[in-house]
């Protein structure tokens, strides 16, 4: 991954608040391209021997309910470029037609859906997107453009990094579950107690980005979906 010349970033990145994060992140640029080289091999990699299993869940998926295999979401990646990312579909066709939040017991999730999400079977189809560059194997999990213009001048320095399919944050915040579960407005909560939260921990980790974090969190993320 090689980190954009401060003057070619969006101009709404442009502002003191990132900048404190981008002096940080350039004196990395090893670990930067280190990174994006990992990406590449590991992804490819296990895009290969995960295929059987891919093939099994799009032939369960499509038994289960009627639609397409991938759910094909708009979010947000580095430097706030927009993707389509890839999820196998656990919810019914056109689902996010209502909330963009999932909480427990959601109706909208299908037979199949349930047992993939409990085992985050739904995320490895985004090792597609780390392949293709529009997300990376450890970074800020990313978020639709609604929730983006709600970021503060500081959040936006998560967008220096590519979206990530785990984080510190995915691993250490248990309570975004059960806050929404238990609130009246889940989109309020969401954007005033669970995304701040949530950013606590993707700030904290792009200030101490290391490659060898990189690694510990891929770890930590495998322990916690094992058990």
């Amino acid at each position: 991954m090689i980190l954009r010349k401060w003057e070619d970033l969006p101009k709404e990145m442009q502002i003191p608040e990132v900048k404190e994060y981008y002096d940080l992140l350039s004196k990395k640029k090893f670990q930067l391209v280190l990174k994006r080289i990992f990406d590449i091999v590991v992804s490819f990699t296990l895009l290969t021997l995960l295929s059987p299993l891919f093939i099994i869940l799009a032939i369960a998926i499509k038994l289960d309910s009627k639609g397409p295999v991938f759910y094909r979401q708009t979010r947000v990646t580095q430097y706030g470029e927009e993707f389509r990312i890839f999820k196998f579909r656990s919810m019914v066709t056109n689902a996010d037609k209502g909330s963009l939040l999932t909480v427990g017991g959601d109706s909208r999730i299908t037979k199949t859906g349930k047992f993939i999400r409990k085992y985050k079977l739904d995320e490895f189809s985004q090792l597609i997107d780390v392949l293709r560059g529009t997300m990376t194997f450890v970074g800020t999990r990313p978020e639709v453009p609604k929730y983006v213009e709600k970021y503060t001048p500081e959040m936006m320095a998560t967008l220096l990094m590519p979206a990530g399919i785990t984080s510190e944050a995915s691993v250490y915040y248990k309570d975004e579950n059960e806050l929404l579960d238990a609130a009246e407005d889940v989109e309020k909560t969401y954007l005033e107690v669970v995304l701040p939260d949530k950013m606590k921990y993707n700030l904290a980790a792009i200030k101490s980005f290391s490659f060898i974090d990189d690694i510990k969190v891929m770890i930590l993320t495998a322990l916690a979906v094992f058990k």
